[in-house]
Order: structure tokens, then C-alpha cells, then sequence
């Protein structure tokens, strides 16, 4: 219960102390969620685009790769085409197969 402040010589100390709780509630309720959905987005976003790099980098590294192991048994510019043909079946099947796990839009 508020005391009169011409009475109380603590109503400056409990009406601050209130006061701080109050706010500091509404700031755990808003701002800690909001800060915590932006990072998860920032962090999304950062992260989906180090995959997309490192896949590629391993596109990269495995299609040279085979290109010096099929250089072995073959010239090299048979090498690089063969080393083309083999990369693209492999991505071919692996989007083969996910096509058919999608799901239908069949109303």
C-alpha cells in the first residue's frame, strides 16, 4: 500500500524499487524474445550461406579430384569431360530421388 511521502521516509526507495521491477518485466517479456528471434535469423541467414559455400567448394574439389584420378587411365581432356559426365549423373540421381520425396499439391 503507497504511504503518504510526507510520512514515509521509504516511499522514494520502494516506488523505485517497483518501478525497476515493473520495467524490468516488460523487458524480459519484449526486447529479451525479440533479440533472441533476430539472432536466430542473423544466425540462419549466415549459416545457409557458409553450406551454400562449402558445398560448393566441395563440388569443386571433388569434381578436381577426379579429374586427376581419371587422368590416369585416360588423356586429360578425356579426363575432364568423363570427370563432367560423372558429377553431373551423380547430382542427376540425387535430384531424381528428391523429386520424389516431395509432396504433392493435389487439392
Amino acid at each position: 500500500m503507497p504511504g503518504n511521502p510526507l510520512t514515509d521516509p521509504n516511499w522514494a526507495t520502494d516506488l523505485t524499487e517497483r518501478i525497476t521491477t515493473t520495467v524490468g518485466n516488460v523487458r524480459d517479456k519484449t526486447t529479451d524474445n525479440a533479440i533472441k528471434a533476430v539472432r536466430g535469423v542473423v544466425f540462419g541467414i549466415i549459416g545457409f550461406f557458409l553450406g551454400l559455400v562449402v558445398l560448393i567448394l566441395l563440388l569443386i574439389t571433388s569434381t578436381r579430384a577426379l579429374q586427376s584420378l581419371l587422368d590416369i587411365f585416360f588423356e586429360w581432356d578425356k579426363a575432364v569431360y568423363l570427370s563432367y559426365f560423372v558429377i553431373g549423373g551423380i547430382l542427376t540421381l540425387a535430384g531424381m530421388f528428391l523429386m520424389t520425396k516431395r509432396h504433392s499439391t493435389d487439392a
